[in-house]
């Protein structure tokens, strides 16, 4: 067999480069940036280089209330992660047997992604003025945003559990297992890497949603509105470092759950 390569193989080659390079060039070049010299601007060519705007970014009074958004953003992501996981098994669960309503529910579920993400945003923000409740991050924030993470999390579920084998469960029945010890000690076992997926989608999701949170955050910004406002007053590259420090605080982010999967799966192969 001629092991040479045809000309389709390198225009395919070219083409997903061009695709990376555009997905990620606009993150490179911030991060790239963001080390300019003290005198530096926000465009090339770089005007030395150091960590300038590094230390910068550490001072509050040049940056606001950053460190404050990162941490209810942070909050706000643990809080819907939870509520995501937990409500996407129960739903998964629930949805394994057909019930009266069950097409309805799921497309009021779902609808929600397709309504575009500002009028989600407006309506729950009025709903909550109306109802003479405060709008906070914390509640309808929350909730907003749970109608972003939700639809992807059930969706993970059905998927997961219409392969399930409940061979698994009925075997566990019959050795005198309750139904909680089987959901405990058989079915979350199994799907425990699925569920560390659903927990990211609902982390990520939430903590750079910025449409859903823009009407209902209330005095208090999370990290995206944040952002948002400093690209109206800041002028320098303390922006820049900003977004490479957020970028790297999202890659661990997503490397702490990719080795929760790895350990999940290693404690599986001992047990075995």
């Amino acid at each position: 067999m001629d092991g040479r390569r045809g000309l389709g193989f390198y225009v395919l080659a070219a083409f997903f480069a061009l695709f990376v390079l555009f997905l990620y060039g606009p993150t490179i070049t911030i991060a790239i940036l963001s080390f300019q010299g003290p005198q530096g601007g926000l465009t090339f060519p770089m005007n030395g280089s150091s960590l300038h705007w590094f230390r910068n970014l550490f001072e509050q009074q040049a940056v606001g209330d950053i460190w404050g958004s990162f941490r209810r953003s942070v909050a706000l992501g643990l809080m819907v992660m939870v509520t995501t996981v937990v409500v996407s098994v129960m739903g998964g669960l629930a949805f394994r047997t057909r019930f009266k309503g069950s097409t309805l529910v799921f497309y009021l579920v779902i609808g929600s992604l397709i309504i575009p993400s500002i009028l989600i945003s407006l309506g729950v923000g009025i709903l909550f003025n109306q109802a003479d409740l405060d709008v906070h991050w914390s509640t309808s924030g929350f909730g907003s945003q749970l109608t972003w993470t939700l639809p992807f999390g059930l969706l993970i579920m059905f998927a997961v559990f219409n392969r399930f084998n409940s061979a698994y469960e009925e075997a566990a029945r019959d050795l005198g297992a309750s139904p909680w010890q089987t959901i405990r000690h058989v079915v979350l076992p199994i799907i425990g890497p699925s569920l560390i997926g659903v927990a990211l989608f609902g982390f990520t999701l939430s903590y750079d949603e910025f449409a859903r949170t823009l009407l209902t955050a209330g005095s208090y910004n999370t990290l995206p509105l944040e952002i948002y406002g400093m690209t109206t007053s800041v002028t320098t590259p303390v922006l820049y470092a900003l977004g490479t420090l957020t970028t790297v605080f999202s890659f661990f982010i997503i490397g702490v759950f990719l080795l929760s999967v790895w350990w999940l799966e290693r404690s599986k192969r001992r047990k075995k």
